[in-house]
């Protein structure tokens, strides 16, 4: 299980709850936008990047990287990426905030001698989940994040708490359904192997309607789709039909063919 993907896929849904996990409260805080952004020139992504409004009036960038592994090039990556992203977009941003969000200390990068101005700036932020306390007592937002490094057999318990939490309390910024999206979220990725019966059993909800079921379902059919077209398009071919005839044949749009004859071919 990624759990750094978990992350990336609940800041994309809810920006929000990445600001109350760092206790930052930006202008237009609700207009902000999760995505990743790339450096064209030297093929560098950036996966986690708050993107502030365009018509704000202070336009603050944030920089997170969620690290669930070690990884001693972690701070040459993560600033040398964020400085270039800037130095390619001078006249775009006013200012700049990194956050780096670690399940403990012990996956920070050993040495961070060359860093340690940035490190210990007030620009620079670096979270420990496991020293932000006990889950019962965070706000429903930051015990949602805590989530993610609970054991496994702590998981069930803890999500069936949250979302007794999101029924009975006042839930904030986040609404109950997004709660318990989130709740979902998480259970679908640690429980990988279970399947939706059983998932919903242990939490004793139904998960069909959660968006993160629905994507899911999306991803396995466009992943049948796929193996059929792969399967199809090279018999097809080698009766002498061009690709814009199957693709006419089979309904589907040419350009998905030609991808398809490419991935064939290779």
């Amino acid at each position: 299980m990624r759990r750094d993907a978990i992350f990336y896929q609940i800041f994309q849904r809810f920006p929000r709850l990445f600001f109350e996990l760092i206790g930052q409260t930006p202008p237009q805080i609700d207009n902000y936008r999760f995505d990743s952004v790339e450096v064209k020139e030297l093929s560098f992504r950036i996966d986690g990047v708050f993107l502030p409004p365009e018509d704000a009036e202070s336009k603050v960038v944030f920089f997170a990287e969620v690290q669930f592994q070690k990884d001693q090039l972690l701070y040459h990556r993560f600033f040398s990426e964020l400085f270039l992203y800037l130095y390619r977009n001078q006249t775009r941003y006013d200012d700049w905030y990194g956050v780096l969000i670690f399940p403990s200390r012990s996956l920070e990068p050993d040495d961070s001698t060359m860093h340690r101005a940035l490190l210990n700036s007030s620009q620079v932020q670096r979270l420990y989940l496991d020293e932000l306390g006990d889950a019962n007592e965070q706000p429903i937002g930051i015990s949602l994040v805590l989530l993610t490094i609970q054991q496994e057999e702590r998981t069930v318990e803890q999500a069936k708490q949250l979302i007794a939490r999101a029924r009975d309390e006042d839930t904030g910024s986040l609404s109950r359904e997004a709660i318990i999206d989130i709740v979902t979220t998480i259970a679908v990725y640690k429980f990988a192997s279970f399947s939706r019966e059983e998932v919903e059993a242990m939490l004793g909800l139904s998960i069909e309607q959660t968006r993160v079921y629905q994507e899911a379902k999306e991803e396995g059919r466009q992943e049948e789709r796929e193996q059929l077209l792969a399967a199809t398009v090279p018999l097809l071919l080698q009766t002498g039909m061009t690709i814009e005839q199957i693709a006419e044949h089979i309904g589907v749009d040419v350009e998905v063919v030609r991808q398809s004859a490419q991935r064939g071919s290779k």
